[in-house]
């Protein structure tokens, strides 16, 4: 029978059917397929053909959005329950549910949530989710499912699972706590993401997990002056409790002790004895929205913290190049250089472009376009290092250092980044100046160029104490004309910018006068 045929027949036979009926006999023929191994050669083409048109349908129905939700519900591995007057959608696990309460016309009237052996309390009314009422983003509210799932995925029974949960608001309790120190009714946020003990703090609200954000480049908060009301953000953090194949002692109640420091500066905690804690199958992770290169020097810092080793991603496959890699401490080292193109590359580029380019053109106003090579090192262990996903934790009292050292190497990514754009061919015949990254230690570089009067080279060092603290050391030869550039000046417009192009804009600007005036 042809397709044409037999698309008539199809027609002809529910020509007469009442649309809502051809709903349900859609749904009930999709659910079945759900339910298969994934491995299931029908699963495939069926489910993704539900999925376009779940996101197509207009749900303007209460039967629609009932769909909508039980479908959403059993694609995360939840179930879903209608009322007997069918306008509330009970989603549910073994710890928790959530109380989905509609209007006849598939308005959202409220939604509830409640954990084992808790009230149900609204949380999880948010604007973006339900504008005017109306279920509308449900990929946002997927994820909201995903994370309260994501709570319990610790091996064992209920009550373990239960104390993993406690364990987590334990700990939540004390980062806020810490969040507090120091605090000023008037403190704004990028001054907190840039010096607070623990960042950023975003308590848990609903399905939407803690997160804090530790770092803000000066480009993203001028973005943000320059665009009230927009969404610019630095780098995040989600606090979370993960499963494990090892038991870990972890906190079941707050152990931070008063908002007062310890006598060397630090918070003070209570010692985690037997009757405070708890062993289980987990520990707490700060996860990454995205994998963060770290020099190997960083990860050890990081791991003598919290006595866990961190969990680190291997480097991605582009164009049948990957980068190579060394065995140290139990990790997959690279170079460290390579990771940080990759991921600088992967953030500014639309395009697949290949990740082994070294070569970057930077142009930037009222300037000769930049040509920049990145010497991307050798595999020593100073130099090497791993793109890392987690950082997994027992205890709160090792987040602030954890946060310090985090802020530090992102830093640094920062400034090699900026040399870094999706541009790897000059496009036109313009003028270009060419400059050499070379990195030193895990926590300093050069940028070599030629000087702008002689045929010497010049030299920048720079050298990132910490995250709030950069040097940098103009060297040249003795018999060349000074640049008119201090050390005191580049340093200051390198804290100001953290750009090397645009602080090498500065220096050559300044050439320029003094090349003017003899």
């Amino acid at each position: 029978v042809s397709t044409n045929a037999l698309m008539e027949r199809l027609r002809l036979k529910y020509q007469h059917k009442p649309w809502t009926e051809t709903l349900k006999l859609v749904h009930f023929c999709m659910d079945k397929p759900l339910q298969r191994p994934v491995g299931n050669a029908l699963q495939s083409p069926l489910v993704s053909c539900m999925e376009k048109l779940q996101r197509i349908l207009n749900d303007k129905t209460l039967f629609s959005v009932m769909n909508r939700l039980e479908y959403l519900s059993k694609q995360k591995g939840l179930n879903a329950h209608v009322s007997p007057n069918g306008t509330v959608c009970y989603i549910t696990s073994n710890m928790f549910y959530i109380e989905v309460q509609l209007e006849k016309d598939g308005k959202v009237m409220d939604v509830k949530l409640a954990h084992l052996g808790e009230a149900p309390v609204v949380k999880l009314i948010l604007s973006q989710l339900f504008p005017f009422g109306r279920m509308k983003n449900y990929e946002a509210f997927g994820k909201i499912l995903e994370d309260l799932s994501s709570l319990y995925q610790i091996p064992g029974n209920s009550e373990m699972k239960a104390n993993g949960y406690l364990a987590l608001q334990a700990l939540e309790k004390d980062l806020y706590s810490m969040s507090l120190l120091g605090q000023t009714q008037d403190v704004n946020r990028v001054t907190e993401v840039l010096h607070g003990k623990v960042g950023h703090l975003v308590p848990r609200t609903g399905g939407t997990l803690m997160n804090t954000e530790f770092y803000i480049s000066p480009y993203q908060v001028l973005e943000a002056e320059l665009n009230p009301g927009s969404q610019v953000c630095g780098t995040k953090a989600v606090v979370t409790v993960e499963g494990t194949d090892m038991l870990h002692k972890l906190p079941c109640s707050p152990l931070f002790v008063d908002s007062q420091a310890g006598e060397d500066g630090h918070p003070a905690f209570l010692s985690l004895t037997d009757e405070l804690s708890v062993d289980l199958p987990a520990f707490f992770v700060l996860k990454f929205l995205q994998p963060i290169p770290m020099s190997s020097v960083s990860i050890e810092e990081i791991q003598r913290l919290t006595g866990i080793t961190v969990i680190t991603q291997m480097p991605i496959k582009k164009k049948n190049h990957l980068v190579a890699g060394i065995q140290i401490t139990g990790l997959k080292l690279a170079p460290l250089y390579e990771l940080i193109v990759q991921s600088a590359l992967e953030e500014k580029c639309s395009e697949d472009l290949p990740t082994h380019k070294s070569c970057f053109f930077v142009s930037l106003p009222d300037c000769p376009k930049h040509c920049y090579f990145i010497n991307k090192g050798s595999e020593k262990s100073d130099l090497a290092g791993a793109l890392v996903s987690k950082i997994p934790f027992s205890h709160p009292e090792c987040v602030p250092g954890v946060i310090e050292i985090l802020r530090h190497q992102v830093a640094y990514n920062t400034l090699i980044s900026s040399c870094v754009s999706e541009k790897c061919i000059n496009e036109d015949d313009s003028e270009l100046l060419y400059f050499e990254v070379v990195p030193h230690k895990s926590t300093s570089f050069s940028v070599f160029f030629l000087h702008p009067m002689k045929e010497n080279l010049a030299c920048v060092m720079i050298d990132v104490i910490t995250s709030r603290e950069v040097q940098c050391h103009l060297s040249l030869n003795p018999e060349d004309p000074t640049l008119n550039s201090s050390d005191d000046f580049i340093t200051r417009a390198m804290k100001r910018c953290m750009s090397v192009p645009v602080v090498m804009r500065a220096i050559f600007r300044n050439a320029a006068k003094v090349k003017a005036d003899s």
